[in-house]
């Protein structure tokens, strides 16, 4: 089964990631969403939408797919990712 805490609100997993391990990334979910890559100063717009929606990821939003998607232009397969990511989840007990 997969660590869903390692999974970005956007998809990602952060287990491996080069960039986590070389320090250039301390993780969205570590920092609150302050992910200078992606939102520069402020607060990633997907983590703030997910931490609103009171969901992990946004492929177990009952929004989802939603007008928010276009942000992630750099993942053009998102929608189809995320909707297996959803089918793979199961909340912790």
């Amino acid at each position: 089964m997969m660590d869903f805490r390692h999974i970005t609100p956007c998809g990602e997993c952060c287990v491996g990631c080069k960039k986590k391990a070389d320090g250039m990334c301390h993780g969205c979910r570590e920092s609150d969403g302050h992910c200078e890559e992606w939102a520069g100063s402020g607060v990633c717009p997907t983590y703030a939408c997910c931490k609103e929606h009171g969901v992990p990821f946004c492929g177990v939003c009952p929004e989802f797919p939603c007008d928010h998607l276009p942000m992630l232009k750099w993942r053009p397969d998102c929608v189809r990712e995320l909707t297996e990511l959803a089918k793979n989840y199961h909340l912790p007990r």
